[in-house]
């Protein structure tokens, strides 16, 4: 029996996103979104559980502030205690794996998705996805854009409005665009 579209997402092989199944999902998802980017800040209670519903893993005192947008919730895990700020984008059509105490800044973007080179292609909506990691311990700064297939090692800090295109080692300072490490920590 052939892969199904979620399967081929799933697996990291090229996949059409109009798939009406994976189409459904992400409706589930913004639904979920609109959500808890209405929700009352005074009630913790509810984006809580909203966030349990949402995320695959939410780890305990991990907290998020609203807005959050992504594609399936499902396949995002949140360390616990980590925090993340307003306005967060995560492109989820692969793993993204959020560490314990984690420290995500206003608006940044953690992208799974990507689409082919090859124009064509493109136009017959094919795409694929990598998945994006993020070691305990580590501090995204303000705009901060996250390629898909990166790792961000334990401890590590990324200065605000870095494009993260390669892979961050544990326990350094990078930033730029493209990000590079400038020292260790």
């Amino acid at each position: 029996m052939p892969w199904s579209q979620k399967e081929r997402m799933r697996s990291g092989e090229p996949y059409l996103a109009d798939d009406p199944e994976l189409a459904a999902e992400r409706l589930r998802c913004r639904l979920l979104c609109e959500r808890l980017n209405v929700a009352s800040a005074a009630d913790g209670n509810a984006i809580g559980a909203i966030l349990h519903e949402l995320l695959g893993a939410f780890g305990k005192g991990a907290y998020v502030t609203p807005p959050l947008r992504c594609d399936y919730g499902y396949n995002i895990s949140i360390g616990a205690r980590t925090f993340v700020n307003y306005g967060a984008i995560v492109l989820d059509c692969a793993p993204v794996t959020i560490g314990d105490d984690v420290q995500i800044a206003t608006a940044v973007q953690l992208l799974t998705a990507t689409h082919p080179l090859e124009a064509g292609l493109r136009r017959e909506r094919w795409e694929s996805a990598a998945p994006i990691a993020i070691g305990d311990g580590a501090w995204l700064g303000g705009g901060v854009i996250v390629c898909p297939g990166v790792s961000i090692g334990a401890e590590s800090v990324i200065g605000a409005g870095s494009v993260v295109t390669r892979n961050v080692p544990t326990g350094v300072l990078a930033v730029g665009n493209p990000c590079r490490v400038v020292r260790e920590l």
